[in-house]
């Protein structure tokens, strides 16, 4: 076969040009990689969290190493949606890739708020929104949304309400059955799931008895996590019939194409950006020579292929 690879993803009514994004968290709001990489090998940017209201994050410490990866507990700072809509989306949306927001808040309504604002402006650069259901719930005893699968299917199925765009759930693998809840996202009218958001993590200061991060837990990413992303990702591939956005510990080709065959029709890169911001180039790069290689003319033959 030729060099000419489908390498394409659609979801929703739309299609992203690649498979390769960046994770949310791991590329800020795009303007902070400028001139360190190729947007156009970039599939999609999933935005640092977008919230009603600015926030500060957590106290400090907010970041510690850890056997290959990294914990991290930045609490969701962002500078809020005004912020966001007149500050960055100006820059997002002239880059070549698809720009995917991801919206946080505490209650149902500050998640419909964040996106009501952005769809009532001129928000064609937005491809689509990425919900992040780890935060958690102020009206129902502080537990996350994404614990609960009656909670993620009311609030993806309000969320639909607001937009035509792609509507992406983010998963949270601190659970006792994530196809429960990958299935409830799915019934709320989701156009794909994104999995796995951070492990749950803690170091202790030895001599100092104390947690080492200001939060005291933080989330745990990076190559540690991905098998575990892995082995979720094929969980939930034979639980849903929508695309899944598969993450965790990618830092090469052959780590995202596991992700590939255990189901995921795309993937992001997180922790890895910032050892090597050209990490997504190489994995795009390490994919379309697999294809040549391999005889493979298009992604999706390969997708959750893995026995």
């Amino acid at each position: 076969m030729g060099t000419n690879v489908d390498l394409s993803v659609r979801i929703g009514a739309n299609t992203i040009p690649n498979p390769v994004g960046v994770a949310s968290g791991t590329f800020g709001y795009g303007s902070e990689y400028r001139g360190l990489v190729d947007f156009s090998d970039i599939g999609a940017i999933y935005t640092k969290a977008v919230t009603l209201e600015p926030r500060p994050g957590n106290a400090p410490p907010r970041l510690i190493e850890t056997p290959s990866g990294i914990l991290n507990s930045i609490g969701l700072a962002n500078v809020g949606v005004e912020k966001f809509i007149t500050d960055k989306l100006p820059y997002l949306s002239t880059l070549p890739c698809a720009v995917i927001v991801n919206a946080a808040g505490a209650t149902e309504d500050e998640y419909r708020r964040v996106i009501d604002r952005i769809e009532n402006v001129d928000a064609n650069g937005v491809f689509g929104y990425e919900i992040n259901v780890s935060c958690p719930n102020v009206n129902h005893g502080g537990l996350a949304f994404g614990t609960d699968p009656a909670q993620v299917e009311r609030l993806t199925s309000s969320l639909r309400k607001s937009t035509k765009k792609p509507l992406i759930i983010k998963l949270t693998p601190n659970v006792t059955d994530i196809t429960a809840i990958a299935k409830a996202a799915e019934a709320g009218g989701a156009d794909a799931v994104s999995l796995i958001n951070t492990l749950v993590g803690m170091v202790i200061d030895v001599k100092g008895k104390k947690a080492v991060l200001g939060a005291k837990t933080g989330g745990l990413s990076g190559p540690a996590v991905r098998p575990v992303g892995v082995a979720l990702t094929y969980r939930v591939k034979r639980a849903v019939s929508i695309p899944i956005i598969g993450m965790g510990g990618i830092t090469s080709a052959d780590d995202a194409l596991q992700y590939i065959m255990a189901g995921a029709s795309a993937i992001q890169i997180g922790t890895a950006n910032f050892v090597n911001p050209k990490t997504a180039s190489l994995v795009l790069s390490g994919i379309r020579k697999y294809c040549v290689s391999n005889g493979v003319p298009s992604l999706k033959e390969i997708c959750g292929i893995a026995e």
